[in-house]
């Protein structure tokens, strides 16, 4: 009887054991934890090698590594300031024969080029000044010239029918105007004992020095050059009453007044002047004009007594007349008879700055015992190069 009821018992189901089940689980997971932390492993060793083998090919070959973009620049730096403060060039040419891949470090017989810590300083303080150069088209070139292509008409159109013949329309007349670069130079000078002081800093000194000359020189040019080895200014084309205007020339509108803006109504003036520009040219627009004029030209009211000068609302904006910025530059001409003191157009359009970007840089020991002069150049010039989108106002009565 006891053995029926134990083979009888064997038939039912035994219970679940829970801690079985969790201990079954927990070694699965673990399992498969193992093989994954196992895959990333050696994934990571596998990357590893990559990066080695090809950090070693990158030393082979003479080429910075990958993540070394500071190490490239460091070198010529510290090259370059060594060859300001003592004339060692070795490290310079050091770094054009083996730097191939560094354009910044290519040697010439008249000095080397600047490196690009104080390229970038001098290009910086060039744009952020009060020149033609910041609201014009400046484009960077490698050839001696730079040619611009105007097209000043548009294609033909007109009404056809389905049946009809087909008219030939005008065609476009294409204008070129070549812009030639011109030698622009400074040459600031320091004591050699200046330059064996380590805590000078010589790069900056330097970087100051040059775009100062270079701006003072620039601005003038871009305004009043003659193109005699030097960039031609907006003010050089012939001007012609607004009226007469043609291809070429500058139109201008009169002040109405001998020297000066009329006694009344000066306002008008201003308004005339910005409505003689073409309306596809007025929403790009600039005032040009010096601080003196700017003087006169913010104490006009219009007929409801409101000031049409307004300062910018930051320091960083310009000021603006009758909702157009204002550009001061000192080069423009004072308020007198017959002068052009104000310019306003569209000067993205209107002008073009052509130059090479490398600034070259020549040490002279000796030509200013004790001091040594710095010789340093560029390449740059300028034209009119739309001339619908310049107008003047010129203080006249006519």
């Amino acid at each position: 009887m006891t053995e029926k009821k134990a083979r009888a018992g064997e038939d039912f189901p035994r219970a679940p054991d829970p801690a079985a089940d969790v201990k079954s689980a927990m070694t699965g997971f673990l399992k498969e934890f193992n093989g994954f932390q196992s895959e990333v492993k050696q994934a990571l060793q596998q990357q590893e090698e990559r990066l080695t083998m090809l950090n070693a090919k990158t030393m082979t070959y003479g080429r910075p590594a990958l993540s070394a973009h500071a190490e490239v620049e460091v070198p010529h730096k510290k090259a370059f300031n060594a060859y300001l403060r003592s004339g060692d060039d070795d490290g310079l040419r050091g770094l054009v024969l083996e730097g191939k891949a560094l354009s910044t470090a290519v040697s010439a017989d008249g000095g080397y080029l600047i490196d690009p810590q104080t390229a970038d300083t001098i290009r910086s303080m060039l744009v952020s000044t009060s020149s033609i150069r910041a609201i014009a088209n400046v484009v960077n070139v490698d050839a001696s010239s730079f040619d611009v292509l105007i097209d000043r008409s548009e294609v033909g159109s007109g009404w056809a029918t389905e049946a009809g013949p087909q008219t030939e329309t005008a065609t476009p007349t294409i204008e070129r105007i070549s812009i030639r670069l011109h030698e622009l130079s400074a040459m600031p000078k320091a004591s050699q004992r200046l330059l064996d002081d380590s805590a000078f800093d010589v790069e900056g000194w330097l970087a100051g020095k040059i775009a100062t000359r270079f701006i003072r020189a620039e601005s003038a040019a871009f305004i009043n050059g003659d193109g005699v080895d030097k960039p031609k200014g907006i003010l050089l084309p012939p001007k012609v009453t607004n009226a007469t205007w043609t291809w070429g020339n500058i139109g201008y509108v009169p002040s109405g007044a001998a020297a000066d803006f009329p006694a009344t109504n000066a306002a008008d003036t201003i308004v005339n002047l910005v409505y003689a520009l073409s309306a596809e040219y007025r929403a790009n627009a600039t005032f040009v004009m010096n601080s003196k004029t700017a003087g006169a030209v913010r104490k006009m009211k219009d007929a409801d007594g409101r000031f049409m000068w307004s300062d910018g609302l930051a320091s960083e904006q310009p000021a603006r007349l009758m909702g157009y910025p204002v550009l001061i530059c000192e080069d423009m001409p004072d308020i007198a008879a017959n002068a052009y003191a104000i310019a306003f157009g569209d000067f993205a359009s209107a002008y073009t700055i052509a130059e090479r970007p490398d600034v070259r840089v020549l040490r002279d020991p000796f030509s200013a015992k004790p001091h040594v002069l710095f010789y340093a150049n560029k390449r740059v010039g300028g034209d009119v190069t739309d001339f619908a989108a310049i107008k003047l106002l010129k203080f006249a009565l006519s």
